[in-house]
């Protein structure tokens, strides 16, 4: 009679085959190369909530913020410096006003454990937002402020969070801001559109001064970029996980690290 601990059965064998094959996918990446920036298109919570009978796409979102906590969990323990999560884009905010309200109450309930309490302070998450924030409530805005001021002194994992976020938009934002500043400097149109250069419209991007994502993952299954992160995943490698996002496993993120070491770089070359 084995008596040295819980049984397999007790354990639950997929438990066990879990953890083992857990353990195999983190010894094959040990000696390869990590991203740097991750960025995550957060895909699924509806479809979740609606083929669990949940109720309302509210809990399906509720689930996929529960869920924000160990994928940085893993980010830590891997050592991957940025994350750029994808929460909400620009065409979600047309949604049924009642889902949008409490979506956005769920953000901001996110985004104040993120970076508001003792445990983002002993993880060293920093905070920062990009997107139109100004089309976001005021409430949403100040919860941003707020995770962005408590965590600025953090650097073990940069986390930033799009919210109200669209690729289009942004790159419209990126030349609107480059234009008025070329302005203010007395330069005419005629000089900025002779001398512009991909690296000017860069500098005016929502997310300058972070390196552009090597990996960026979808979950859901759906297979397109609806707009994410445009300028910046030009060299990007692309993983498409059928998962729902509340149910993305851990081994889920380290397949899709193994995908990204299995291949070839070339950065257009």
């Amino acid at each position: 009679m084995w008596t040295g601990g819980p049984s397999i059965t007790g354990m639950g064998a997929r438990d066990l085959v879990y953890r083992v094959y857990e353990r195999q996918l983190e010894r094959e990446l040990a000696d390869g190369p990590m991203p740097r920036h991750v960025g995550v298109i957060i895909d699924g919570n509806r479809r979740y909530a609606a083929e669990r009978g949940l109720g309302t796409p509210s809990h399906g979102h509720e689930a996929g913020a529960r869920h924000i906590d160990p994928f940085l969990d893993w980010c830590l323990e891997l050592q991957i410096p940025y994350v750029t999560l994808w929460l909400l884009s620009t065409d979600n905010l047309t949604r049924d006003d009642a889902e949008v309200t409490a979506l956005m109450q769920i953000i901001e309930a996110t985004i104040e454990r993120m970076g508001c309490t003792k445990d983002a302070a002993d993880r060293g998450l920093r905070v920062t937002a990009v997107g139109a924030l100004d089309l976001l409530p005021e409430s949403t805005r100040q919860a941003l402020k707020r995770a962005e001021e408590a965590t600025v002194g953090h650097d073990r994992l940069r986390v930033q969070v799009a919210v109200g976020y669209g690729g289009r938009q942004e790159i419209t934002d990126a030349l609107r801001s480059l234009l008025l500043d070329r302005a203010a400097q007395g330069a005419s149109l005629e000089e900025v559109a002779s001398e512009l250069t991909p690296a000017d419209i860069g500098h005016h991007l929502y997310t300058t001064g972070l390196p552009d994502p090597d990996l960026i993952i979808r979950t859901s299954g759906e297979v397109r970029l609806s707009g994410f992160m445009m300028w910046q995943s030009a060299h990007s490698e692309y993983y498409f996980c059928d998962a729902y996002w509340p149910e993305f496993r851990k081994i889920d993120f380290l397949r899709a690290l193994r995908d990204f070491q299995r291949r070839t770089r070339r950065f257009g070359r």
